[in-house]
């Protein structure tokens, strides 16, 4: 799509790679379809399992986010800015991300067969499940970047977390974290219950710090450039729990 030809924020030597590599693995890709392109990434990156984590991340919010925007039926200039903020783009690789983005939206399948094939990348060992959530946390950012979560966009990323086996508390834990719903509920953002004890809420908020942390997120393929949108992240779980505890303090 034109509106990602755009020009991007430097990157390093190794991001620069990354998005080469994304290149020669759509050259490859002779049939037009998408969902090629995740067969490919079976074999493309024998022998190194960290590149083959951080395409497969960058493919899919690229693909997925694509997708997303056929379902709402509009790309708006705020989801481009979005998009931006999490990869940042060599100048002379956006016509990479360009041509996996017009593979993404013409192609006939749909999206819940992309995202399949994905989750079976994580549940075959090649991918960290945590990934999962990294890539939903990432739509949800670019689907709320016009300052509105939209039903349809509700929606798809609904059916995107089933597909990843995320529970409804799952779902419901992400989901509040982004929608603007009024205050938001503290325990559901830590995923626990309201009766819980104040060690099974702690327990739930430290296994939180821990998954989310730079370190970790970077281990498992999420690109530097996303760490931002990570910090907000755990600045909310963080704000949940102090909430929590304060609450619990005072009963």
């Amino acid at each position: 799509m034109g509106c990602f030809n755009l020009v991007l924020s430097c990157a390093t030597h190794a991001a620069m790679s990354i998005w080469a590599r994304i290149g020669d693995l759509v050259a490859r890709v002779s049939s037009g379809a998408l969902s090629s392109v995740v067969e490919t990434m079976r074999t493309a990156f024998e022998g190194d399992p960290e590149t083959r984590r951080r395409v497969a991340f960058s493919v899919a919010m690229i693909a997925l986010s694509a997708k997303m925007a056929k379902a709402d039926g509009i790309v708006t200039p705020s989801e481009v800015s979005a998009f931006q903020q999490i990869f940042a783009v060599p100048e002379k690789e956006a016509g990479n991300v360009s041509r996996l983005y017009r593979l993404a939206m013409t192609d006939t399948a749909g999206y819940e067969l992309y995202a399949e094939r994905m989750a079976r990348l994580c549940g075959s060992g090649e991918m960290n499940c945590p990934l999962l959530e990294d890539i939903l946390d990432g739509l949800f950012f670019i689907a709320k970047a016009d300052g509105v979560l939209h039903d349809k966009e509700v929606v798809f990323l609904k059916r995107i977390s089933e597909i990843f086996d995320f529970d409804q508390l799952h779902f419901d834990r992400i989901l509040v974290r982004h929608a603007n719903i009024g205050d938001r509920d503290p325990f559901a953002i830590l995923g626990v219950n309201r009766g819980d004890s104040f060690e099974t809420i702690r327990r739930a908020y430290h296994r939180l710090a821990l998954e989310n942390h730079p370190d970790r997120l970077i281990a498992r393929g999420v690109p530097e450039e996303f760490i931002a949108i990570a910090n907000d992240r755990i600045a909310v779980i963080n704000s949940a729990y102090a909430m929590i505890e304060k609450q619990r303090v005072k009963q």
